[in-house]
This record gives C-alpha cells, structure tokens and sequence, in this order.
C-alpha cells in the first residue's frame, strides 16, 4: 500500500508539472495499454472498434486520445465518443451509437435498420434483437419523429407496428401510424407534442367503452375518432 501511494503521489506530481511530465511517464512500461474498456457499445463489434482505435500494448496511456475517437467516430454506428485514461493501464472510450429507429423493407426482402436521419445501418436484425417499427422507406421527417417518440414516449413507441408517408392523388402527403388495431393519420408536419394528443382521447375512449379503428389529428387542434 505505501508502494502504490508513492508511486501515485510521483505521478500526480509529474503530471502537475508542463507539458513534458505526460511524455516522461510514457516511456515508462508501467503506463503502457494493458486493457481497452467499451461503455455504451450495443450494436457496433468491438473487433471493429479496436481495429480503428489502433490500440495497442506496446502504446502508453499517456498518448493523445483525441486522434482515437476521431478514428472511431468514422464508424457508422458511432454517433460520438469521448476516451479517457485510467491509470495505469486502462483507456475507456464512452460510445455513443447511432440507434435504429425502424426497419425499411429493400427490394431483394431484406431489412435494414435506419436510425433518426434515415441513414441505413449496418446491423443485421437477423443476428441482433430490436424492437423497432417496420416503415416502407427511410424518410428522414418520418424517422424524426419515430426517434423523437422512442426517447419522450417509449410507451408509446413501443406500440408503433408500422409507419409510412402515404402519397395519395391530389391529396398533401400524410403519415400513417399502426400502433395495433389503430391507425393513426397525420400531417407530415406533426411534432411528437401533437402526436401525444391521442393519448387523452384513447383514455376517455376507454372510459366509455368505446373502441377506435383510427384516430385522425390531420385537423388542427382536433382528434377525431372514427369508430369501427
């Protein structure tokens, strides 16, 4: 115990002094990478991730890190990251990932997770679970808000089957939402505040005994409920 108090009173003392007392400790074996820790990483590989954080155990922990989330935020998983050191050995990068919002049927079948800004991501939903709508395609608008649902009303996300920008002739584009046997039809100008105005109608719905096939907020500041 005396042994490591010292040592970590020689290195708060080295590293309290400029800029040269980091580049002394690095030459020291002692602070060379032992481990690299991941936190927050679901859905990108962690042999992916160390291959471009280019790590290794000959490296120091003292070495600059920003150059290694700047390599790691080139994953198109990756939405940000933060690296720290932990003495003596340990680097621990914080991952923030892209999330899937939904899933986007291609030509060929196949589906491809697509998070908020309708990009596609590499995440096969056959090898990795995901509770997430199924939408005919990645528009970005619609995709907006699916993930401002998932992060203000999870509940309610939970509930979205399907979601899709219907074009109907002559008529201005609209969202239609299946949250189970209901319909939810929308402008495609709808926040995630006036989308939550459903949740009051299918209350008092409930209240009377009374069962909707859609709820329509097409109109302004009304919830119109059409019955079976």
């Amino acid at each position: 115990m005396l042994r490591r108090a010292l040592v970590a009173g020689a290195v708060a003392a080295t590293v309290a002094t400029p800029w040269w007392g980091p580049r002394a400790l690095s030459r020291l074996e002692f602070f060379h990478v032992r481990r690299v820790v991941f936190e927050g990483m679901r859905y990108t590989p962690r042999a992916e991730a160390l291959a471009l954080l280019k790590v290794d155990t000959l490296q120091s922990v003292w070495q600059e890190l920003a150059p290694l989330g700047t390599r790691l935020a080139a994953h198109p998983l990756v939405a940000d990251v933060q690296v720290e050191r932990q003495l003596p050995g340990t680097i621990l990068v914080q991952v923030t990932e892209r999330e899937p919002v939904a899933l986007v049927r291609r030509q060929d079948g196949r589906l491809d997770p697509v998070d908020a800004g309708g990009r596609r991501l590499p995440i096969d939903p056959a090898t990795v679970p995901m509770d997430v709508p199924l939408s005919a395609s990645a528009d970005s608008a619609l995709m907006q808000l699916l993930d401002g649902l998932r992060t203000a009303e999870p509940a309610l996300y939970a509930r979205i089957e399907r979601a899709d920008r219907v074009k109907d002739k002559g008529m201005p584009d609209e969202f239609r939402i299946r949250l189970g046997p209901v319909t939810v039809r929308t402008t495609s100008e709808v926040t995630v505040s006036r989308f939550k105005d459903i949740l009051p109608v299918e209350a008092d719905l409930a209240r009377n005994r009374l069962r909707a096939v859609e709820l329509d907020l097409r109109f302004r500041n009304q919830v119109i409920a059409r019955q079976p």
